[in-house]
């Protein structure tokens, strides 16, 4: 038995990319490997575009649609369509493709309702995508009933109670899967699930495992942005930019760390047009936010406000679509003053799944409700595994200094940028000055 040399993916945004690659997409659609968004393969640098080419996954879906056609019996035919339809929804950034990943799912277990763990596993992938973790988790379940020795249902599995803020199972999942299959999906997971409980070097370890594990370009760029990640969050600067750049920059979320990088360095106009950059190829909520962050320390607030109005429209097209996100939601509505909004939207969340992202979320709603007491309590819950997170320690210090705990605020803001100073170009310098104004213990 293969066991965890120690004990994600980096939240939901890990969580998207790793799924399709787990669940074998990669073979039909360019994605080598985990998803989110999991072989063992040589780690050449990636040279050339490291996203999937939507022209290339196009004409898997015709090929697909065509087989289809001439045999609509073809049960695994149905799940392939379905799940080439889901890596589409990640690849465009166009959650109107679930709908498409769902008839073709549910159409392959109508073909074949028992012994179709493909499908189940396919299905549990598309709840996760959803944020539907609840009945991702379910659909693993369902699955790993019919095959007891599915990887694609024990990564489904292990991405659900991750999310659902139940850190045993997720670890069990996690480790069943390199039990079953130790390449790269495994070791991604295991990387973020030693993450999460502040194993930063273990964590590395093994994600530098899955970049040796990796060979498609895309399963090389995405290792290498994780574990620029892991050093971004850990404040090594240098060492996050040399993963950021070790590959080919097709990849969104490299341009994201590139982008992260440059304003760290105070080369902010190149931070600003690699976010302007970023979010015209993939306007996510959660790369909208941060380019309006980044625009407010520019002093273009007009224009960071039309980014906030832009990250509004993307959250209601992806709940529109069966996608369920109140805490992006809630980011969103804390980023446009809206306090009271934003604390329902994190109740709700937190209703649902007890992740700690939740919590911190949670917390620093209530805290900008002024609703302090309780906010401490769901600001430490957010810490309780561990996790080295730059963004909890400054809202706990933030969080206490409001309670009146000086001594603890001092604590908790140096903390936080003790673990990375540059964490947010709006936050981590509140956090210097408002230390400053502390004085010394």
């Amino acid at each position: 038995m293969r066991r965890l040399p120690t004990i994600g993916l980096r939240s939901l945004a890990v969580l998207g990319l790793a799924t399709v690659l787990l669940l074998g997409v990669g073979a039909v659609s360019g994605v080598g490997g985990i998803d989110s968004v999991g072989g063992l393969r040589s780690s050449a640098p990636a040279t050339g575009e490291v996203v999937p080419p939507v022209d290339r996954l196009a004409a898997t879906i015709d090929r697909a649609q065509e087989r289809l056609r001439r045999v609509p019996g073809d049960h695994g035919g149905w799940a392939t369509l379905g799940l080439s339809y889901l890596e589409q929804a990640r690849v465009t950034a166009d959650p109107t493709f679930f709908a498409k990943a769902d008839g073709a799912l549910r159409r392959s277990l109508a073909v074949r309702p028992d012994d179709n763990s493909a499908a189940m596993a396919g299905l549990g992938a598309l709840a996760n995508a959803r944020h539907d973790f609840t009945a991702a988790a379910d659909w693993a379940r369902k699955a790993l009933r019919t095959n007891p020795y599915s990887a694609e249902a024990y990564a489904v599995l292990a991405d659900a109670e991750t999310q659902l803020g139940r850190p045993g199972p997720a670890t069990g999942a996690v480790q069943r899967l390199l039990d079953l299959r130790p390449g790269l999906s495994a070791l991604t997971r295991a990387s973020y699930d030693h993450e999460q409980h502040g194993r930063t070097v273990e964590a590395t370890g093994l994600m530098r495992q899955a970049l040796a594990a990796a060979f498609d370009p895309a399963d090389v760029a995405f290792c290498r942005y994780q574990l620029g990640e892991l050093a971004w969050h850990s404040g090594d600067l240098a060492g996050a930019e040399r993963e950021y750049t070790a590959t080919a920059a097709g990849y969104p979320p490299l341009l994201q760390g590139r982008a992260k990088v440059a304003a760290a360095r105070g080369r902010l106009a190149e931070a600003l047009a690699g976010y302007a950059e970023l979010t015209s190829r993939s306007p996510t909520p959660g790369y909208l936010l941060e380019y309006a962050e980044l625009l407010e320390v520019a002093g273009r607030g007009t224009e960071a406000e039309a980014q906030r109005d832009l990250a509004d429209a993307t959250h209601r097209l992806f709940t529109d679509n069966g996608g369920a996100d109140d805490l992006a939601g809630a980011a969103i509505a804390l980023a446009r003053s809206r306090p009271v909004e934003a604390l329902a939207m994190a109740q709700r969340e937190w209703q649902r799944r007890q992740f700690a992202e939740v919590a911190d979320m949670l917390g620093w709603a209530l805290h900008a409700n002024g609703k302090h007491t309780e906010a401490l309590r769901y600001a430490r819950r957010a810490e309780s595994l561990g996790a080295r997170n730059a963004r909890y320690a400054y809202h706990l210090g933030m969080i206490e200094l409001a309670s009146g705990d000086r001594a603890a605020a001092r604590r908790d803001l140096a903390r936080a940028l003790d673990i990375n100073p540059y964490f947010s170009p709006l936050d981590a310098p509140a956090a210097a000055r408002t230390l400053a104004g502390l004085g010394k213990p």
